[in-house]
């Protein structure tokens, strides 16, 4: 497409930020209004028609078994010489527009779907805008419902289906389920012990797990993505309301100075807060991954699984991934012989359902990765097993091979035909596959948490929702940040499926934490795209690939935390999340480390205290960090490598 015909840039990121969970600086507060901007708005295409002209829209306030009213927003084909099957979105983040003269903009998962012609169905959970009961974040999984007391968003789900069959005109008796990010989570949660209507369900970028997604990444604490959430999602709601809580005003747009000068976190209840968000007093009170989290973990739920799953997630999800990955294995682990299948392109957090899916920040990945999606594998999904049309040919894993820029088909994820390597860090900034001969070797640096390391140069108050694409030079370049890369690569190198980083490391200090980022390095004369952001060349951008932390006192258990001993060498292991991706000839491969990543992940105050959420501005020291790269103690990323010598 021409440039002069290409949408704006801000208007991309609002509507891939209107996805998100409500922390990313340039969004507005995170619901289902999101669906409420027609794609025609956002990408500048031509207009479609309402659904006013074909649908009737009627509101009901649907019973649960223990007599709990939940707001649902049904959308009627107006042609009736035809049944249509029911899809159906659960969210937190409001139906609305509420009122039966009050119409959604666009309905279902993408544009094509209101032609095709389905019962759309919306819902307001538990305790949410204009349904009854209390809400409960991640509500814990009942598995034995011994009354009508036991209820759960499953059982939920199971109740709305079969009211919907009994009271909905027209419908086919099949039902689908989808949802992202927040919704994502109802979607899985109603996949277990499903109704029998239920044939069909996408849970997309859904959140798993809040000790892996979104909120804690192995134990270390997402700081500006969940205080901005929880400051305007967690307000309590007394009574169903079609308002929603005004976002938190940080008065700066500088989020790592906001975030500074608040100190200690103990200091965001006193200051700003003041005790009146339960869900941040629950987080406070609850700093390891015990029953309380546990029970927020719908994976181990995901059983009689009867329909058929497509998950759906993005490389560069910044708040998801683990989800996603992880919702579509264990289905797959826990409910042999269903159809399941797992769908990765290269997305931010719900770029797939909003964008053309062309780029991510500075990176092109030279298709529109959305729209092929939404054409070739979502609408064909629910197609087939919703109305009984077209043959359906998806593998088993459709995923997108990013620094190659192109779909990969594989009968398994990770693929079988993947081979375990290990990449080796060597002292003074060398890596390859060839192992340490040195019996002795580290490299180390002082890591501050009174000056810690930006996660991006952007001034923003939250998590951005590119900085998982980000150029790494800015961080490479300072003294507290380790790096190792290759040489030149002679030929391409594929990884393939998760990767883990085992480090052997010590730290002067009693706590740590530790940042671990893969990295592809483009050659010098790499030329700039037509969108590349003004000031960032490509020539030698150091493209973030994948990255993770892990807070050092949950290394051996997230149940039972330990202090290091000072300056004793200790293994360390970061779990990375899956890749596909080409390393091309040409490029280099880069890993940097360091041990804060700030507002991204609150400061480590390096001084073991039993409740980090409690610490005091005297814990926060100083430490001196060593990684160890030699044969006695060699640290490698330890991954999965097609085409490798040997595979």
């Amino acid at each position: 497409m021409p440039t002069a015909a290409r949408p704006h840039r801000k208007t991309l990121t609002l509507v891939a930020c209107l996805l998100c969970l409500g922390s990313c600086s340039t969004a507005p507060e995170h619901e289902a209004t999101a669906q409420l901007i027609t794609p025609s708005a956002a990408l500048t295409g031509p207009s479609r028609p309402s659904p006013r002209d074909h649908y009737v829209k009627t509101e009901h306030m649907v019973p649960m078994r223990d007599g709990v009213e939940l707001f649902t927003a049904v959308y009627a084909p107006r042609d009736t010489t035809q049944t249509y099957p029911i899809l159906m979105v659960r969210t937190p983040y409001s139906s609305r527009p509420y009122g039966p003269d009050e119409y959604r903009r666009r309905l279902g998962p993408s544009a094509a779907f209101d032609e095709d012609g389905y019962i759309f169905v919306y819902q307001d959970v538990r305790g949410c805008y204009m349904s009854e009961g209390s809400f409960v974040n991640m509500r814990p999984h009942v598995p034995a419902k011994e009354s009508p007391a036991d209820i759960d968003e499953s059982s939920d789900t199971y109740d709305t289906i079969e009211w919907l069959l009994a009271n909905v005109p027209g419908n086919n008796g099949r039902v689908g389920l989808w949802g992202i990010s927040y919704p994502g989570f109802y979607a899985s949660a109603g996949m277990a012990d499903a109704h029998p209507a239920l044939v069909a369900v996408s849970p997309q970028a859904p959140i798993a797990d809040w000790w892996f997604d979104d909120f804690h990444h192995h134990g270390a604490f997402f700081l500006p993505h969940v205080f901005n959430f929880i400051s305007s999602f967690g307000q309590p709601r007394p009574e169903p309301t079609t308002e929603r809580h005004p976002r938190f005003k940080h008065g700066t747009p500088d989020g790592y100075r906001f975030f500074m000068d608040m100190g200690p976190l103990r200091n965001a209840n006193e200051r700003y807060l003041h005790g009146e968000v339960e869900f941040w007093n629950d987080i406070v009170a609850h700093p390891n991954y015990d029953e309380f989290w546990q029970a927020r973990n719908i994976l181990p739920h995901l059983n009689n699984v009867a329909p058929a799953v497509m998950t759906v997630g993005g490389w560069f999800d910044a708040e998801d991934l683990y989800g996603a990955l992880n919702t579509y294995r264990t289905v797959e682990e826990r409910n042999p012989g269903i159809f399941n299948v797992l769908v990765m392109g290269p997305w931010r957090h719900g770029g797939w359902g909003r964008s053309r899916g062309t780029r991510v920040g500075n990176i092109d990945f030279g298709a529109e990765t959305s729209l092929e999606y939404r054409r070739d594998m979502l609408r064909p999904f629910f197609l087939h097993f919703l109305k009984g049309e077209g043959d359906l040919d998806l593998a088993e894993a459709t995923v997108f091979e990013t620094g190659a820029d192109q779909w990969r088909s594989f009968d398994q994820w990770p693929p079988a035909d993947a081979v375990a390597q290990d990449l080796y860090l060597h002292t003074g900034g060398g890596m390859s596959f060839d192992t340490p001969d040195s019996p002795e070797g580290y490299d180390q640096y002082v890591s501050d948490p009174a000056r810690p390391v930006p996660f991006t140069t952007d001034i923003s108050k939250g998590m951005t929702s590119n900085y998982m694409t980000d150029d790494q030079r800015f961080a490479a370049r300072r003294p507290d940040v380790l790096v190792y890369q290759t040489p030149v690569l002679e030929s391409d190198v594929t990884l393939a499926g998760p990767i883990m980083a085992d480090l052997w490391v010590s730290t002067s200090g009693t706590a740590s934490d530790w940042i671990v980022k893969l990295i592809d390095v483009l050659p010098p004369e790499t030329p700039d795209h037509d969108d590349v952001r003004d000031g960032v060349h490509l020539g030698g951008y150091q493209m973030m690939v994948r990255s993770e932390v892990m807070r050092g006192r949950f290394r051996n258990s997230y149940e039972h935390p330990e202090p290091f001993v000072p300056d004793e060498p200790t293994q360390v292991r970061v779990p990375l999340q899956d890749v596909l991706h080409t390393f091309r000839a040409g490029h280099r491969i880069m890993v940097q480390i360091q041990s804060t990543w700030f507002p991204l992940v609150d400061r480590n105050p390096q001084t073991y205290v039993d409740n980090i959420y409690l610490a005091d501005e005297a814990d926060f020291v100083t430490a001196t960090q060593r990684v160890y790269s030699s044969a006695t103690y060699p640290s490698r990323l330890r991954v999965l490598r097609l085409g490798a010598p040997g595979g």
